[in-house]
């Protein structure tokens, strides 16, 4: 039984470009963001709506590689492919750009990327086991709040940063919430499904509406969940995605480990639960600046070195969904992931006594069959753990 409310969250993506059309006729300013470390709050307190823009079709690459070079991440190619051939609604309507020093070939990117729209770049610390790291993000974060003031006209208050915390925190705990539908077994809720409602979270014009509706989609699952209905197949073995994130358009994995017979429960990357886990800090005597940063500097990414956040967030994933497999994902020329993989699949077999497969592959469906007749492999030797 699928939960009736996920027609309308397929329905959002489109329903929003309509809303964000009516807030720009109202003068509505948005910013557009491609990373989970972009600060949503610093938007949201400058009165702006903040926009996910990450590519994950694999559509506009072709126009981007006549500017990139064809060995670099889909992810990069997808984004600036949007951006240059404007097919991109979000990208259209955003005055100011807010972008990151993640990886070299987004960094880069986004230098061609400023001939199209003002964008300013937030420099992230290489890694977070350094006293000196959180005032480094810290003073990131003040420079990006005098950007925004200044390109949209607006001064942004403390008591604005507080509201767009409590905003932002609500927001990761009912999405949090809703990914923690799957740790029942059977899980109530098919992971393509999961994946669009967190994903599309990232299209909201109205934060306060996206929580209202995922909040009525929990409802609903907890009724299927207490009926003992689940999309899987009796026993079908549990797995979680690991990273590189995954969007509407890339999500062929998740696809194909539910075609064979698996049942995705758990996504760890930074487009699951990975920047649901930690809420910022709501007391009214702490900076909210330093709150912001503190949350932010938290998520473990594979660009920090070292980082064992990832670690501990994968041990109690794995543990708390009773899973039976891990898929690391990795897209085409992406470094940090695929070199991390390494230490991914010890940790795994070493602590959990579970098996581990690395996919590397791009947005295309050039190696379907291949990927296919892999996962299948990987789902029949789990299945009788």
């Amino acid at each position: 039984m699928r939960p009736f409310t996920m027609n309308v969250v397929q329905d959002m993506r489109e329903q929003n470009i309509l809303a964000l059309e009516h807030a720009k006729r109202d003068n509505r300013k948005v910013v557009g963001m491609y990373c989970a470390f972009a600060p949503q709050e610093l938007a949201l307190a400058a009165g702006a709506i903040p926009v996910s823009l990450c590519g994950t079709r694999h559509e506009p690459i072709a126009a981007a590689e006549k500017i990139l070079p064809r060995n670099l991440c889909p992810l990069v190619k997808s984004s600036f492919g949007f951006a240059i051939t404007d097919t991109c609604p979000y990208f259209r309507f955003s005055d100011f750009i807010v972008a990151e020093t993640t990886c070299d070939g987004k960094k880069k990117m986004f230098e061609l990327l400023r001939e199209y729209k003002p964008i300013h770049m937030m420099h992230l610390p290489q890694g977070t086991d350094r006293p000196a790291a959180v005032a480094w993000w810290l003073k990131e974060l003040e420079i990006l709040k005098e950007r925004l003031e200044e390109n949209l006209g607006v001064e942004i208050t403390r008591q604005n940063l507080r509201e767009a915390i409590k905003l932002c925190n609500r927001e990761r705990l009912v999405m949090k919430r809703l990914h923690e539908m799957n740790r029942l077994d059977p899980a109530p809720l098919a992971g393509l499904d999961m994946l669009t409602a967190i994903w599309m979270k990232g299209f909201n014009v109205d934060k306060e509406d996206g929580i209202n509706l995922i909040n009525q989609l929990i409802g609903e699952i907890e009724e299927i969940a207490a009926s003992g209905q689940s999309p899987f197949q009796p026993g079908a073995p549990r797995v979680l995605l690991t990273g590189c994130p995954v969007g509407i358009g890339s999500e062929k994995v998740v696809r194909l480990v539910e075609e064979c017979g698996g049942a995705v429960v758990c996504f760890e990357s930074c487009s699951g639960i990975k920047t649901m886990e930690n809420l910022a800090d709501e007391d009214e005597d702490k900076d909210p600046l330093a709150a912001i940063a503190e949350c932010y500097l938290k998520i473990p990414c594979s660009v920090m070195t070292p980082n064992p956040g990832r670690f501990e967030l994968l041990g109690r994933l794995i543990s708390d969904y009773q899973v039976d497999g891990v898929i690391d994902l990795t897209w085409q020329a992406c470094h940090t992931y695929i070199i991390e993989d390494v230490n991914v699949r010890n940790y795994v077999k070493d602590s959990f006594g579970i098996s581990s497969i690395q996919l590397e592959t791009d947005y295309s469906n050039s190696d379907l069959e291949q990927l296919k007749t892999r996962i299948s492999a990987f789902i029949e030797m789990i299945s009788g753990r």
